[in-house]
């Protein structure tokens, strides 16, 4: 038997997430890989699937968790044996396929990565998908920047949702390459949090939140999203000619009130980053960059600890954006 938070969904008791305790047997059969998951995380899209606010949850009963890291038990597949240490982003797994808010989870092993050497299960999950898609967005602005000889220091980068998941691990992975970074948020009281993971300086969201100008004043070299509809629409329209806005998320709303007029007079790039379904050679970089760039004071910094329990608590807060940077969960606790 194990513990694990399960999502029902009946005609008299309707939406429903509760804790409760499996047996292994109940585990899905589409999967040829079962860990023992040591540490799981909350992420937005947890905070939809354990609230039901959205209807991220596509079959009944589920187990949510987007993420996992543990100890391989048991593998019929051939890239895994018992002891590996592994991670789990995404996949539909806590959607369509049981997940990791749960002390065991089966999975198909083409959906793990190796625990990258030098970070710890734990850590592994401080980051998270949201530090995860972090890495992801810094990945495609680096390969811009690049491209069109962009150097740290040359410009502002701008970072939305900042005190967010995947805000507070953008805004200390840029700061430690030396970009000079500009951190928007609704919640200026965490302004010196914000300014500890490396931000040079704080604005209020409402100076991008609300309908603008299709041009703006050129400002950002580059802008990590994770907030969509009007503050992506204002963050693209301020972007300085030739840099690049990378979006992942929509926390203000799925909508984009924009213009073509950045991308086609100042040749603003806009790309899209997905971490659900990213090839493995792409997630493995990821990992692997994270593990070695990412400043551990900094990750503990923005990481707070919880048990698989108090996770039910956790979900309508990370929605209504009470959560600062990271939450870790001790699915053993």
């Amino acid at each position: 038997m194990f513990k694990a938070l399960l999502i029902t969904k009946t005609d008299d008791v309707g939406y429903r997430c509760a804790l409760t305790e499996l047996d292994e047997a109940q585990l899905p059969a589409a999967g040829d890989v079962t860990v023992r998951v040591d540490w799981s995380t909350i992420n937005y899209k947890d905070g939809l699937a354990i609230t039901g606010q959205s209807p991220v949850v596509r079959s009944f009963p589920m187990v949510p968790g987007i993420d996992f890291a543990g100890t391989v038990t048991d593998s019929a597949h051939p890239r895994w044996k018992a002891g590996d240490r592994v991670i789990l982003n995404g996949f539909g797994v806590g959607e369509t396929h049981w997940g990791g808010l749960a002390q065991r989870a089966r999975v198909k092993g083409d959906w793990l990565v190796p625990l990258p050497e030098g970070l710890t299960a734990r850590e592994a999950m401080a980051i998270g998908t949201a530090g995860y898609t972090a890495m992801l967005c810094l990945m495609a602005l680096q390969k811009h920047w690049a491209e069109a000889g962009v150097k740290p220091g040359s410009g502002e980068v701008l970072v939305t949702g900042a005190n967010g998941g995947v805000g507070s691990v953008a805004v200390a992975l840029l700061a430690a390459q030396g970009h000079t970074v500009v951190a928007s948020t609704g919640r200026l009281a965490e302004s010196d949090y914000l300014k500890s993971l490396g931000a040079a300086e704080v604005i209020d969201r409402a100076t991008l939140g609300a309908p603008g100008k299709p041009l703006q004043k050129e400002r950002w070299i580059g802008v990590v999203d994770s907030v969509g509809s009007h503050t992506l629409a204002n963050s693209c329209a301020s972007t300085r000619y030739g840099g690049a806005v990378a979006a992942c998320g929509l926390a203000q709303g799925m909508d984009l009130p924009a213009s073509v007029a950045p991308f086609i007079l100042r040749g603003v790039t806009l790309y899209g980053i997905d971490s659900v379904m990213a090839p493995l050679t792409r997630r493995e970089a990821a990992w692997s960059a994270l593990a070695q760039s990412l400043d551990r004071g900094k990750l503990a910094a923005m990481t707070t600890e919880i048990g698989l329990a108090a996770a039910l608590d956790a979900g309508p807060q990370i929605l209504a954006g009470q959560v600062r940077g990271r939450l870790v969960v001790n699915v053993n606790a």
